[in-house]
């Protein structure tokens, strides 16, 4: 019985997997139709005879394809999403310390995040200190 519920979580894991990356390619393959139209490909007339290394046929149809270059947007764009979503998540990691450790301080962490987004990067180490700072140790030892 243990053997088929763990051949059961695997199933379902590698399913759920598939399903994401379908979605994805589905949400990036109707990106890149929606962007198309907004991208032209300047290279269509250049005559390939000027080149030395003539390129693959099937390459250059890829590369002066609107659709294709509507794909690298739609790619790009999801990709400076993504980064700026893990840098978000960064810059909140002292207030994230604080709530797992449901700690007194998550209102001066939260506020000092801030402040250190928007006045100066020196109120968003302090804000790190707090949280990370082992404070029962600390009282302990002022005590």
């Amino acid at each position: 019985m243990n053997i088929i519920k763990k051949i059961f979580t695997v199933i379902s894991t590698i399913l759920i997997v598939l399903t994401k990356f379908v979605l994805f390619m589905i949400v990036m393959l109707g990106g890149a139709y929606l962007l198309a139209p907004m991208g032209r490909v300047n290279s269509k007339d250049i005559e390939m005879s000027l080149f030395t290394n003539t390129p693959n046929e099937t390459i250059m149809l890829l590369l002066n394809s609107e659709y294709f270059s509507g794909y690298l947007f739609a790619v790009t764009i999801t990709f400076v999403c993504f980064v700026g979503y893990l840098f978000w998540q960064l810059h909140e990691i002292a207030v994230h310390k604080e709530q797992n450790n449901k700690s007194i301080h998550i209102q001066l962490v939260s506020a000092l995040s801030l402040c250190g987004l928007f006045i100066h990067k020196a109120w968003w180490v302090v804000a790190v200190i707090i949280a990370f700072a082992n404070w029962k140790y600390i009282s302990a030892s002022l005590s």
